[in-house]
């Protein structure tokens, strides 16, 4: 089967404007440090709002509607974004803007599980292309928040954040008709059987000892990334004396590098194996890491788009491979690694807030250099694609979609 590049699109158009909402918070955090007098550790309990509400929920979403598929759920999910973004634009306190964060968190929880698995079901057995095409468009929103802010919100101020509202509605229009095709295509229907029917494709304890490697690699994935996009920007006015707009510039190249590295990842999966791809992605890029603190404005140009690239080809990867090892928990599974990745971000950058507080934000790179070491864990994880054959994993879960994707 031929994947429906229709719903993909659509998708990933929807995950850039979500994320592109997401990631205008931590973009404005120069503006919102000026204008209600934050410290580091407020800077970092933003964050941590943001994530914290965009995690919790996702894993109970994901394994509830594994068995009660909701296709309507990503629009209305959306809606808490749009009130977000209209609330921060109007924010007047440091508890408002917590409150309005929160809300565009909420929205993230709804859309992540419910669109990760629409992207499953629209792939045509081609999980991990479906997995990194729909999370590139994440990406590629991440990228585009910052550039926005530095043109739009740094020069407008805070009240300009109420025009990026418009996107949410452009996005509900779209995740209406997605979830028109995931009605009537029969993917809903087949989701629901495969997850009433379900059987693990390896043994119980293999999986629970591969999730929890699977879970400190992200740990190393997530509070990495967490240092360079809520501090890169700080790091860079401190060290090398650079203006907010450059830096925010520079957080745009690096968040675009990421945008490139997500694309790559899925499908070198499916072609080499997806172990292999997790090894390489995490444990790979710790040379340039440990290089980073130490280099010069050029050099962190390069290394961080090099870094961007290397871990960002991990994360797909990461929930495709969970996914086989759980068929028919691909709501949950998804929920759950998205959550963990938001919740880790967020506890992340509230403790490397702190930290930085305490010490410097360059202590905090030369700390963090070391994580990606933890990679070396992804040499004990099962082989999947020698335990399940390809054409059962495909079946299991979208045994009625050929006419869809035709």
């Amino acid at each position: 089967m031929n994947p429906t590049f229709e719903i993909l699109a659509a998708l990933s158009f929807c995950h850039l404007l979500n994320d592109m909402m997401q990631s205008l918070i931590p973009a404005i955090y120069p503006i919102l440090k000026q204008n209600f007098q934050l410290d580091f550790a407020q800077i970092g309990l933003i964050t941590f709002v943001l994530q914290l509400t965009g995690a919790l929920l996702q894993p109970v979403i994901g394994f509830y509607s594994d068995r009660h598929p909701k296709p309507y759920a990503l629009a209305m999910g959306m809606g808490f974004t749009l009130l977000g973004m209209i609330l921060l634009s109007r924010a007047g306190s440091f508890g408002t803007v917590l409150a309005a964060t929160s809300l565009v968190g909420l929205g993230s929880s709804v859309f992540h599980p419910e669109s990760s698995r629409m992207a499953r079901a629209a792939s045509g057995g081609r999980h991990g292309f479906a997995q990194s095409f729909f999370q590139v468009g994440g990406n590629f929103g991440s990228a585009l928040g910052p550039l926005l802010a530095a043109f739009v919100v740094l020069r407008r101020g805070q009240t300009s954040i109420a025009w990026f509202s418009v996107a949410a509605l452009v996005a509900m229009a779209f995740l209406v008709r997605v979830g028109s095709w995931y009605k009537g295509s029969g993917a809903m229907h087949a989701a629901r059987r495969a997850a009433s029917s379900r059987h693990n494709a390896v043994s119980s304890r293999q999986v629970t000892f591969a999730i929890a490697i699977l879970l400190a690699l992200l740990f190393s994935k997530f509070i990495y990334l967490s240092s360079l996009g809520s501090y890169y920007t700080f790091y860079l006015i401190s060290r090398f004396g650079l203006s907010v707009q450059s830096a925010q510039i520079h957080l745009f190249v690096f968040l675009g590098a990421v945008a490139a590295g997500t694309i790559v990842g899925g499908p070198v999966g499916d072609r080499i194996g997806r172990r292999q791809v997790i090894l390489a992605s995490i444990l790979g890029v710790l040379p340039f890491t440990l290089a980073l603190p130490y280099a010069n404005l050029f050099w962190t140009r390069i290394l961080t788009v090099i870094i961007g690239m290397v871990l960002a080809s991990a994360f797909s990867v990461i929930v495709v491979y969970a996914q086989e090892l759980m068929p028919g928990r691909v709501g949950m599974i998804a929920g759950l690694f998205f959550g963990v990745a938001f919740g880790i971000s967020g506890i992340g950058a509230a403790a490397l807030g702190e930290l930085a507080d305490r010490t410097d934000i360059f202590y905090v790179y030369r700390l963090c250099s070391y994580l990606p070491a933890i990679g070396v864990l992804a040499f004990w994880l099962p082989r999947v694609e020698t335990l399940v054959p390809h054409a059962e994993a495909v079946s299991a879960v979208v045994p009625e979609l050929e006419p869809a994707a035709e």
